[in-house]
């Protein structure tokens, strides 16, 4: 008779969970040598690409009009609830990884791993791609003779592939390589100069277009735009036409257009999630990787909300080039060699924005890799104490991708790992602060020793309470009046309770997205689905609003829980659903892959299936990598946390650090 045994240990494998320690951040091989400035030119670099030169443009004049800057507001005020999640594990855990280790100390190994191989084709196809724009946007000032010679004697016809081999991209994406191999110190200097001349560009455009602007442009009258699309279609009469550019007023396309301009919009916002990955690389991470979140972001609407305002003043919103608009509007207003100025901004963005993908995908590499997810060449480190072997293999790969690929029809899967590495840290928000107060070893070199201290002697006095609490079973009562102190069945109810509302919001949005028209036809079932899933969700999220939270106090908290995280990922999953089925299937073709690897190499060889103490010599020790796994149970891990005054019962002790980490390379 067959047993359970290995199918359970399978199982454990799957959902086991990092342990960070407090020697693992001493021991760190990467150079701690980043500010909290390089941190917020790192995150406005990266966010702030060419599209703020292009992106205002298409949104006005297809969507929004005007009310762009409305719809710059709702996008930043979604991003921003993301960003505070990442905000709160940056402080929370201080490593290098981002949204792969968040998930991997939350929720267990295989979604970090869906995770982090998700991260990589997005950092991948997003530096691929930016390269081929940075490389589209010179050769457009050289009058397109880059792009002619290529066309003519290095035409490409198959199906899949670009119309010809992009050697400049391929260069630049090398040579960016190599600048970051050679250390970050160094990448982050330059990032800073890009980045600087980006916004003072930026500035200029914002104080045009408000010397420039006009306000009328915000006022025009729908009389005036029938009268505008008669001209430009050449009708004979204005009786019973429509306009074409919608009611005119601030709003022409009405609250809905301004909402579809916020969806798009957006993805404006990516790219903050770069901090993340600096944990090890940054003094005092605790404190400067939220701030440099919060304040990215901050920067980023601001221009953005500046640039869409001055470009609708400067010209009516019908009239704005969908593919050069700032260029087009200061022909407009007479002020032409203006757009000289506007190109170098856009190429200073454009490199910013490349650097912003190319930065995090080495180090995702490189944390996966240590962990024994990915193959361990990869986290080999240089002297200079960056991860060369994952800097180059990146390179490598996003170059051969901007060589050969047609990446537009690869766009939208960047899309599905960043909105799916924002819903998984959102959820892990959630399932984390509502875990059993946890003890913690005092830090000796921190200030806040005797705070800890008092914090540690509190929590040991409540020990017997939550012993009997967690002795209770599980009713209704339980649910809705819980004990006042989180306990192992609350932490789990909460658990499941996360889980019951990603489900429904799943439902939610693809009701929204696929039954719109039954809902606009106000087809009874619908309406009644509707009602049904908007209750479910929020007596799920009341539920969880009722569980009683952890009394730990970390250096920044996400507020309005659980509301603010539980709106992220409504956002976050409704915007995945919107994605077309030849993405999805794209996309399911790439994890096919990622499986492929995690489980026959990934599960095999992870840091975490092995005894504590072999952890230090696991990236050059390669005998014995046949863990539990394949056969017998893991060895228990041991609590690496664990004080004199603990109890053994203080497991998870290690999933958060409590101390700043101040050292330099």
């Amino acid at each position: 008779m067959l047993t359970c045994g290995p199918a359970l240990s399978f199982v454990r494998c799957l959902l086991r969970r990092k342990i960070i320690t407090l020697d693992s951040l001493e021991d760190s091989k990467l150079c701690r040598c980043l500010s909290t400035v390089d941190l917020i030119a790192l995150g406005v670099g990266s966010t702030l690409g060419a599209g703020v030169y292009v992106l205002a443009g298409e949104v006005a004049k297809a969507d929004s009009g005007p009310s762009i800057v409305i719809s710059f507001l709702i996008a930043a005020l979604a991003s921003v609830m993301a960003g505070l999640c990442y905000a709160e594990f940056g402080a929370r855990v201080p490593k290098t990884g981002s949204a792969y280790l968040y998930t991997y100390v939350t929720v267990g190994e295989l979604w970090a791993f869906i995770t982090g191989w998700n991260l990589i084709l997005s950092y991948v196809i997003g530096t691929s791609s930016v390269a081929r724009a940075w490389s589209g946007t010179f050769d457009e000032l050289l009058g397109k003779q880059i792009g002619y010679f290529f066309r003519t004697y290095f035409r490409m016809n198959y199906s899949g592939l670009a119309e010809y081999p992009d050697f400049f991209a391929v260069c630049l994406i090398l040579l960016l390589a190599g600048l970051l191999s050679f250390g970050v110190k160094e990448s982050a200097w330059v990032n800073k100069v890009f980045t600087a001349i980006n916004i003072l560009v930026l500035l200029f455009v914002m104080i045009s277009g408000f010397v420039k602007g006009d306000m009328s442009n915000w006022k025009k009258t729908e009389e005036y735009l029938i009268n505008y699309t008669v001209y430009v279609e050449n009708l004979s009469s204005s009786e019973n036409v429509t306009s074409a550019f919608g009611v005119g007023g601030f709003m022409p396309y009405g609250f809905t257009g301004t909402l579809a301009g916020a969806a798009t919009c957006f993805y404006a916002f990516i790219g903050f999630d770069c901090i993340a990955t600096t944990g090890e690389e940054v003094k005092n991470p605790q404190k400067a990787i939220p701030i440099g979140i919060v304040t990215s972001l901050l920067v980023c609407f601001m221009a953005y909300f500046g640039v869409s305002a001055a470009l609708t003043l400067m010209m009516p919103y019908y009239l704005i080039d969908e593919k050069s608009p700032l260029p087009v509007a200061f022909e407009y207003v007479g002020w032409g060699p203006a757009k000289y100025l506007v190109a170098v901004g856009s190429l200073c963005a454009l490199s910013t924005s490349l650097l912003g993908s190319m930065f995090p995908l080495p180090r995702i590499l490189f944390a996966m890799a240590r962990d024994g997810l990915l193959f361990r060449f990869l986290a080999k480190v240089s002297k200079r104490q960056s991860p060369v072997a994952a800097t180059l293999t990146a390179g490598c790969i996003s170059a051969l991708m901007a060589f050969l690929f047609d990446l537009k029809a690869l766009v939208d899967m960047m899309s599905i790992g960043t909105l799916l590495a924002y819903s998984l840290v959102a959820a892990c928000v959630l399932i984390l602060r509502y875990q059993p107060s946890l003890n913690y070893e005092q830090p000796k070199y921190s200030a806040e020793k005797e705070a800890l201290a008092g914090s540690e002697r509190e929590s040991m006095a409540s020990e017997s309470q939550i012993s009997m609490l967690q002795g209770h079973s599980f009713s209704l009562l339980t649910l809705i009046n819980p004990s006042t102190l989180p306990t192992e069945q609350s932490a789990t109810m909460v658990s499941f309770l996360v889980g019951l509302l990603a489900f429904v919001v799943c439902g939610l949005s693809i009701l929204i997205t696929y039954g719109v028209n039954f809902l606009a036809n106000l087809e009874p079932w619908s309406i009644g689905l509707l009602a049904a899933l908007a209750a479910l969700l929020a007596i799920v999220i009341f539920a969880i609003w009722r569980q009683p939270q952890s009394q730990q106090k970390v250096a920044f908290m996400v507020p309005f829980l659980p509301l603010l995280p539980s709106f992220s990922i409504l956002v976050n999953i409704y915007l995945m659903v919107q994605l077309s089925g030849e993405t999805w299937a794209r996309f399911s073709i790439w994890m096919a892959l990622g499986f492929l690897i995690y489980f026959a190499y990934g599960i095999r060889h992870s840091t975490e299936g092995r005894p504590r103490e072999d952890d230090e010599d696991s990236l050059d020790d390669h005998s014995g990598d046949d863990n539990s796994c394949l056969g017998k149970s893991a060895t228990p891990e041991k609590n690496p946390l664990r004080g004199p005054n603990e109890n053994k019962d203080s497991s998870e002790s290690a999933y958060f650090i409590t101390s700043e980490r101040t050292s330099e390379c």
